[in-house]
């Protein structure tokens, strides 16, 4: 069953390797958890998995591997006979029926009646509302119906109420193509990473002191800078009209930006870049900044990225006169090349899903200026925009 299950993962795309396997069957020889299913689910993912992105394959394969692989609870390790639970019949209820079934009160309360009605229950029962059976409205048994219960013995699930279930697949939002948390995002970002130690030494360097110590023959404490990332990172955001119905996306990306780059400055456009940006959408009339001076300030040692779903009239790219909001006596095409003869590394990331492209004409428009450096915003289109903001250094 164990190979079995390492080859499934494989075939998931799950980067396992033999060394990984082997590790988790010293493991299990070790007894270092206890024999329940849900231990075996996180010591398995533990050793396994490696990229919290493919958490969502590992619970499918380990779901449909192991399916049927229960745990009661503690001190509920008893054999309930096959006869008890055989389906002869499926309990149906009125929508005023189910309404009247009142859940037992908690799951702690659940389990200790569950735990009582094992010590009760002498013989096979259906169609009830108290003892472990089948077509009833008992919480304990299969294919009948209670609002909280414990699904026992049955081969699926059929109201989808049963505080035990295996296949919940909590993590199914680590998926590529997902669009993810701020948390997640981090992770994504972290591609985009060089270290350098500046600033005031105010850190122990252990190997210093050590060295330094050996040598003088007496305690020798060194001190360094922290270690830091000094990538430079310079971002656009799209704000109004259509982008309206990604602000919490933005917002989370935002937010992992600043956590990740020390060396981070934002602006903020509309639809696309011209010859002013600001910093307040609440004054983005009245306090804006010269794009030229954002360009003078801001070495070619940034990265440059750029969000927004590239919706908006073709016009607004190609022609001078072309904004919905004033007249830009250049177009925005001029101004997206200037930023390009400037930075190297410059990234567009979409938050429209990439399967959509095709639809917005101007999105294609985009991508050609941007000469094909566009990315969806989801965790597997960071990942890309990364390395080609590493690859272009």
């Amino acid at each position: 069953m164990f190979i079995h299950f390492f080859h499934e993962l494989k075939k998931a795309g799950v980067p396992v390797t033999v060394r990984e396997y082997l590790t988790l069957m010293e493991a299990l020889d070790a007894d270092i958890i206890d024999r329940a299913p849900t231990d075996f689910y996180y010591l398995s993912r533990a050793t396994l998995v490696k990229d919290e992105r493919n958490i969502d394959k590992f619970d499918k394969v380990f779901g449909a591997t192991f399916k049927g692989l229960e745990s009661l609870a503690e001190g509920l390790e008893v054999d309930i006979p096959e006869e008890w639970l055989r389906k002869l019949t499926e309990k149906f209820l009125t929508e005023e029926e189910k309404a009247q079934i009142e859940a037992l009160g908690g799951w702690d309360k659940l389990m200790e009646t569950l735990k009582k009605r094992l010590e009760e229950q002498k013989g096979r029962h259906q169609g009830g509302s108290k003892w472990i059976g089948t077509g009833g409205t008992s919480p304990f048994g299969a294919y009948g119906y209670n609002p909280e219960g414990i699904r026992i013995g049955q081969d699926g699930n059929r109201n989808f109420r049963a505080v035990k279930v295996w296949d919940k697949r909590e993590f199914k939002d680590y998926d590529d193509q997902v669009e993810l948390g701020t948390r997640n995002i981090k992770m994504a970002l972290r591609r985009l990473r060089k270290f350098a130690r500046t600033g005031s030494p105010d850190e122990l360097d252990l190997d210093g002191t050590i060295r330094e110590t050996a040598r003088h023959g007496y305690l020798d404490v060194q001190m360094r800078p922290e270690r830091r990332n000094s990538i430079k990172v310079l971002i656009f955001f799209d704000v109004g009209g259509s982008m309206d119905w990604h602000i919490q996306l933005c917002e989370e990306l935002f937010s992992a930006a600043k956590a990740e780059f020390k060396h981070m400055e934002y602006f903020y456009f509309h639809n696309c870049l011209y010859e002013k940006v600001w910093k307040k959408n609440s004054r983005r009339f009245d306090d804006v900044t010269p794009t030229w001076d954002v360009l003078h300030k801001y070495g070619n040692d940034y990265k440059v990225i750029f969000v927004g779903d590239a919706s908006m009239s073709p016009y607004e790219i190609m022609q001078p006169g072309g904004s919905v909001e004033h007249f830009n006596e250049e177009a925005g095409v001029t101004w997206m090349k200037r930023v390009a003869s400037i930075y190297s590394s410059m990234v567009w990331l979409n938050p429209v899903k990439e399967k959509h492209w095709d639809y917005t004409h101007s999105i294609g428009m985009m991508r050609d200026v941007m000469e094909q450096r566009m990315f969806p915003l989801t965790l597997d289109g960071l990942d890309k925009a990364m390395k080609e903001l590493v690859r272009s250094r």
